[in-house]
């Protein structure tokens, strides 16, 4: 099983800065989401930004969700936390 998010930071860019269980962050791009779906409500970008964690993944307020095992494996990682 893959590491589960601990934290997330969404960015104006689109992208979210995720911190996951095994201490690593990552950045994982969501623009390809933009025109899908349940995902479209993130064209307004104050949508996009009120991401959080629960669950061990990323959540939204109208429901929205991302698979923490894509949010791993897509993502770019950029550090590793101690």
């Amino acid at each position: 099983m893959n590491p589960r998010v601990t934290r997330v930071v969404p960015k104006t860019d689109y992208t979210l800065e995720i911190t996951f269980t095994n201490g690593e962050v990552g950045v994982f791009d969501c623009k390809h989401l933009l025109t899908f779906g349940v995902f479209k409500e993130f064209e307004d970008l104050d949508n996009f930004m009120k991401a959080q964690v629960q669950y061990g993944t990323v959540v939204w307020p109208n429901e929205q969700d991302i698979c923490p095992d894509t949010l791993y494996e897509d993502s770019i990682k950029i550090a590793r936390q101690a």
